[in-house]
Formats: C-alpha cells, sequence, structure tokens
C-alpha cells in the first residue's frame, strides 16, 4: 500500500475509484481496514481515500506520546491530501476520526466540500455513564503500561459488548484482534488522554458551512446525545439513526450505512468539480 512522507512521519493509505474524493478517517484502535465493506461501494462512483493514522494500521508509530494529539492527526490528514492533489473532498470521520474531521474542517475549512460524522461527539461528555466509561478506558490505560496491547485487548473483550451483527461471525473478534494489535501503546495511550481531555468544538461548529450529514447507531448509547447536540449546532445539517447499529455501523449493518451515505454524497457532490 502506498505511503507519504508527512509532518515527518510515513502516513499509510489506500486508494481506489476515480470521482471527486472521498476521504475516510477511522476512529480509535482501527485503521483503513475499517472501511473495507464500504470504500468498494464508494469507488464506483468516487476517488476514495482512507487514511492509517499515525500510530495505527500500517503508518509511522512515533514513541513518543507527545506526537499523538488529535490536533496532529487531524493536520498529517491535511498534508496527505495536499501531498495527492486533493484540493476538495468529502470528509468522512468515524468516532476519534470524527473529531479529526471537525478540526480539519474548523481549520481548513476550503479543502471539505461536505462532511460526515459517524458514531462521535464535538466534546467531552459528562454525568454519571460518561464518567463509569472513563474510569474504564484509564484502567485499560493502566493495562496498556504495565503489560501490553495484547492484554489490553483480552480485557476489552471481557468488558466491551459484542455487537449482535458480529455474534454470528465468530472470524470477526479475530479480524478486531489483529486491527486492534496494528495500534502502538504510546497511541493507544496518548489517543486516550487526548480524548478525554479536549476542549469543546460544539460552540466552533456553528461556523461550518458546508452540508454536514451526522450518523449515529442506533444502539451506541454513549454518542446518541452528543449526536443530537452536533445536529443542533451544525447549521442545516442532518442527523440519521441506523437502526440495529451500534459504535461501527460501517462494518456492523454496512448496506443501510452505504446506501444513506451514498445518497447524501450523491447529492452534495454533483455540481462540485472533480
Amino acid at each position: 500500500m502506498p505511503q507519504a512522507s508527512v509532518n515527518d512521519v510515513e502516513i499509510n493509505y489506500r486508494e481506489s475509484g476515480e470521482g471527486f474524493p472521498v476521504v475516510l478517517v477511522h476512529g480509535y484502535t482501527g485503521n483503513s481496514r475499517n472501511w473495507a465493506l464500504t470504500a468498494p461501494a464508494l469507488a464506483e462512483r468516487f476517488r476514495v481515500i482512507s487514511v492509517d493514522l499515525r500510530g495505527h494500521g500500517s503508518s509511522a508509530k512515533p514513541m513518543s506520546e507527545d506526537a499523538y494529539a488529535l490536533e496532529t492527526m487531524a493536520s498529517d490528514v491535511y498534508e496527505l491530501l495536499k501531498n495527492l492533489d486533493v484540493s476538495e473532498c468529502a470528509l468522512v470521520g468515524h468516532s476519534m476520526g470524527g473529531m479529526v474531521s471537525q478540526l480539519l474542517i474548523l481549520e481548513h475549512p476550503e479543502m471539505v466540500r461536505a462532511l460526515v460524522l459517524v458514531d462521535t461527539a464535538a466534546e467531552v461528555p459528562t454525568g454519571l455513564p460518561y464518567d463509569e466509561r472513563r474510569k474504564q478506558r484509564q484502567r485499560l490505560v493502566e493495562i496498556a503500561k504495565k503489560e501490553g496491547m495484547e492484554a489490553v485487548f483480552e480485557e476489552q473483550l471481557k468488558v466491551t459488548p459484542i455487537p449482535e451483527a458480529f455474534k454470528t461471525s465468530p472470524e470477526y473478534i479475530d479480524v478486531w484482534r489483529q486491527q486492534f494489535l496494528m495500534t502502538s501503546r504510546e497511541a493507544y495511550i496518548a489517543c486516550a488522554t487526548g480524548m478525554s481531555s479536549r476542549r469543546s468544538l460544539l460552540g466552533d461548529l456553528a461556523s461550518i458551512t458546508a452540508p454536514t450529514l451526522i450518523i449515529c447507531g442506533e444502539h451506541d448509547e454513549p454518542f446518541l446525545e452528543p449526536s443530537r447536540d452536533m445536529h443542533k449546532a451544525v447549521p442545516g445539517s442532518e442527523l440519521i439513526i441506523i437502526a440495529g447499529a451500534g459504535h461501527g455501523p460501517q462494518m456492523e449493518t454496512p448496506a443501510e450505512f452505504n446506501e444513506v451515505l451514498m445518497a447524501f454524497l450523491s447529492t452534495v457532490t454533483e455540481t462540485a468539480a472533480v
């Protein structure tokens, strides 16, 4: 797979199809393979670029935890797109990738023709359920520091509900493990800290003028209310809740997800210059 040198690190990416560029940004402990059921459908009409964020997938894995600020990852994506001669794109970000995508569009609004935010949030949620979730994440971070990523994954299996869509597919666990272990320990620790301490972007979202679609899985309780908050904050945005999906609708309910995404992208890019 191709790589590009941006911000002094090698960033891995996948590219397929021709047409208006659609850029896919994965979430925490994921990589470009998270879009394996999305990219082929989009590539029939669009130029699809999916990136491995630094510390994830096959991209470079700096040893310093200071290298993993969300703002730095947003800069990586922007510089990669410039490297690929992309001047305008539709930007799709999932979970942590959605946080990165918000930072990118706020810093470089001219680059983003349309924005899709999938199961993500514009600020750190507060309240009892979220406090418990943060405590659980911090415990996993401590395991990463002391025992490494294999131990973290085994513990995460115990505390993370398996999506209904995957209960009949045991091989999903193997794929999940493979992708999870492609995340460096430094990235795992630093990104967890960065997501839990990031500044709120909710007030900044009012400045977004690009057509925006917000997607959330019906069963992704931690991100339902944040998705509604973003919908209220972004002028003219659309919110779609995908039935039967949890935190990863592009993997759990790919047919429904692709239909929603394709309909939106087809509308907002039909007048865009390629």
